[in-house]
């Protein structure tokens, strides 16, 4: 019965943290973590601290290079791709939008991409829906692929003493999430009427001012002859990137020092005295923003004024405290848990991967989860390349439509086409998200039982 109660306590708080969405979550998290403390008496787990100063340092440097121009070097890039191929949009825009987030380790990144997606398929007559749709999805899975995101850092922190590296994990879940959003795209092709065949989009042309909106085309930013300080910026984030895969996939270019036999480690060095890889991550993209304003006369006010500098507080915050508080129930629990869940996985190990799926919907951090429950699954008897395989399960935020990246997509969707449907859960992104990311956990197995 206390287990329940406390149960009841963690999903009331997660509940509660998503409808408030932003910070809501690291707040109810900590108003949990006191009921626990207090109400059931629990001992409080470690805080997240990898997870949390890993989203601060990565999505820093990805706000210099927003302030420095390189951002919308990219964007250029990208649009004038998707001008010139309008009749293949759902195609070229979740690909275009997973790329950017493979690179960038930050789906807050597709925020920038998401009107011209929607006005390049508004143009062309193709329904928004479809592009926008699996853009946010393929977004979501590019988070799971991205060697400097914090899910995968999450993900690295847990298995690097299962002797697992990071290029054994992007080896898979790279084309394991390709795959599955290639798959997703196929799910939406022919997804609804075109707009031109659209009794809603039809009747709203009837309103002069919507038609004319529709022909308007945003107003570019001048550049202040700033190009070629953007494009060193873009390089400097893609240096970043490769030597964090780099030093991630051959440990041993990564600096050790002696340590005494009774060593157990600290927040930097592992018990071998080697650097912690997190540790690693945050060094050198933390580094990399300091190059990026040294060399493209981009000053510390203008990156923390970036909309992206924002965005890693509310992540931080929101991780802080859901983790927190997860862990500390987890871990009181964990004999209770581990007991009720060890005869099913070891009778059907996919079910693992529902659990990871589940609690990502409530959690609404990839992160989050892997930091929750991936450890639990070695301890269930899991081997860690499996759980490199099922690692895409942890993008089910997208089954509550609260989370940022779907909202601020059916707003630029002015045709109403992306949309919440009536009873919430059957909205815009529902299909393909549960299609890409099935089929990524599928592909992610067979590939893990290949490779690994």
């Amino acid at each position: 019965m206390e287990f329940l109660a406390q149960l009841l306590v963690l999903f009331t708080c997660l509940f509660i943290g998503s409808r408030l969405s932003g910070i809501g979550l690291g707040l109810m998290g900590m108003v949990g973590l006191l009921v626990f403390l207090f109400v059931f008496g629990m001992r409080p787990a470690d805080p997240p601290l990898e997870v949390m100063l890993i989203i601060l340092s990565v999505v820093t440097a990805a706000a210099a290079l927003q302030a420095a121009g390189g951002m919308d070097l990219l964007v250029g890039v990208a649009e004038k791709v998707l001008r010139k191929n309008p009749q293949h949009i759902t195609i070229l825009g979740p690909l275009i939008t997973y790329l950017f987030t493979l690179f960038a380790g930050t789906a807050h990144i597709s925020y920038s991409l998401m009107p011209i997606i929607a006005e390049v398929a508004t143009r062309k007559r193709i329904r928004p829906e479809r592009a926008l749709s699996m853009s946010v999805t393929a977004a979501h899975m590019g988070i799971t692929a991205s060697p400097v995101s914090a899910a995968c850092a999450a993900l690295l922190t847990v298995l690097a003493p299962q002797g697992i590296s990071l290029l054994q994990i992007l080896g898979v879940c790279i084309p394991a999430t390709l795959f599955g959003v290639c798959v997703g795209i196929a799910s939406v092709w022919r997804k609804g009427a075109d707009l031109d065949s659209d009794p809603e989009f039809l009747q709203k042309l009837k309103d002069p001012a919507f038609a004319a909106s529709l022909e308007s085309v945003a107003e570019k930013a001048s550049s202040n002859g700033k190009e070629k300080y953007a494009a060193r910026s873009v390089w400097l984030f893609a240096a970043g990137v490769f030597f964090v895969v780099l030093l991630g996939s051959i440990p041993s270019l990564i600096p050790s020092y002696p340590v005494s036999s009774n060593f157990s480690g600290t927040f930097t060095l592992a018990p071998s005295g080697r650097i912690q890889i997190a540790a690693l991550i945050m060094m050198v993209m933390l580094a990399v923003t300091g190059l990026i304003v040294l060399t493209t006369g981009t000053s510390t006010a203008a990156v923390a004024k970036s909309s992206l500098f924002g965005s890693a507080g509310q992540a931080a915050i929101a991780v802080f405290g859901v983790v927190w508080m997860s862990g500390t129930f987890m871990g009181h629990n964990h004999d209770l848990i581990q007991g009720a869940l060890k005869n099913i996985v070891t009778a059907a190990p996919w079910l693992f991967a529902v659990a990871l799926f589940a609690l990502s919907t409530l959690l609404f951090s990839q992160a989050a989860t892997a930091k929750a429950l991936m450890p639990l699954g070695l301890t269930l008897g899991l081997a860690p390349s499996y759980l490199i395989g099922i690692f895409p399960a942890v993008n089910g935020h997208f089954f509550i439509p609260g989370y940022p990246t779907l909202l601020t997509a059916i707003q630029f969707d002015r045709t109403g086409t992306t949309r919440i449907g009536k009873y919430v859960v059957n909205h815009s992104f529902m299909l393909p998200g549960l299609i890409t990311t099935g089929a990524s956990v599928v592909i992610g197995i067979v590939l893990n039982k290949i490779f690994l």
